[in-house]
C-alpha cells in the first residue's frame, strides 16, 4: 500500500472545529501583526486597500486569497476604490499565477455568509484557485485527499519574488 504523507495538514484536523463569531479575524491579526512577519502568515503584498494572502489549507497548488484591508462582513460596506483595487489585483494575480503555473483555467469566487461555505464569514475574501485539466483525479474522489505539489513556503517565496514585495 501507498502511502502519501501530509504532515503539514495535523494542525488543520487537530484544530478543526467549526468557526464562531468571537472567533479573531486571521487576516486582520495577519495584518496587524506587521510586515515583518509576512511569511510566517502567509501574506504575499500589502496593497493601499487590500491584501493578498496564501490559503494555508488549499484546494489546489497556488490557491490565494484576497481580501480588503479593512474588516468588511458585507459587499454593501466596501468603498468604491476598495472594490475596484480588489477586482484589479485579482485580475493581475490571474496574469501572474498563468505566467507562474501555467494552469489551464481559475476558479475565482467569493462565499458571502456562512450558509454559503465562508469559513471566516465576517471578513469578506475572495478565492483564486488554479485549476488544470485532469487535476480531480481519483484521490480526491475516491479518497478525499488532494495532493499539493509545492510547500506553502516555496510557493510564499516564489510569488512574492514574482509580485516584487512590498505596499502597491
Amino acid at each position: 500500500m501507498d502511502r502519501l504523507w501530509a504532515p503539514w495538514r495535523l494542525s488543520y484536523v487537530a484544530n478543526a472545529k467549526p468557526p464562531t463569531a468571537s472567533d479573531p479575524c486571521f487576516i486582520c491579526a495577519n495584518l496587524a501583526a506587521g510586515c515583518e512577519h509576512d511569511a510566517e502568515n502567509l501574506i504575499a503584498e500589502r496593497n493601499a486597500r487590500s491584501v493578498v494572502v496564501l490559503n494555508r489549507f488549499p484546494y489546489n497548488n497556488g490557491h490565494l486569497l484576497v481580501a480588503p484591508n479593512a474588516h468588511r462582513a458585507e459587499l454593501a460596506d466596501l468603498a468604491v476604490q476598495e472594490m475596484l483595487e480588489i477586482q484589479q489585483t485579482i485580475t493581475r494575480l490571474v496574469g501572474v499565477l498563468r505566467a507562474m503555473m501555467k494552469p489551464d483555467g481559475f476558479n475565482i469566487g467569493l462565499n458571502l455568509g456562512r450558509a454559503a461555505g465562508a469559513g471566516l464569514p465576517g471578513h469578506l475574501h475572495w478565492h483564486i484557485v488554479p485549476r488544470w485539466n485532469g487535476d480531480t483525479n481519483f484521490m480526491p474522489v475516491l479518497t478525499d485527499t488532494r495532493v499539493i505539489v509545492q510547500s506553502l513556503g516555496q510557493f510564499h517565496a516564489l510569488l512574492c519574488k514574482e509580485l516584487g514585495g512590498g505596499i502597491s
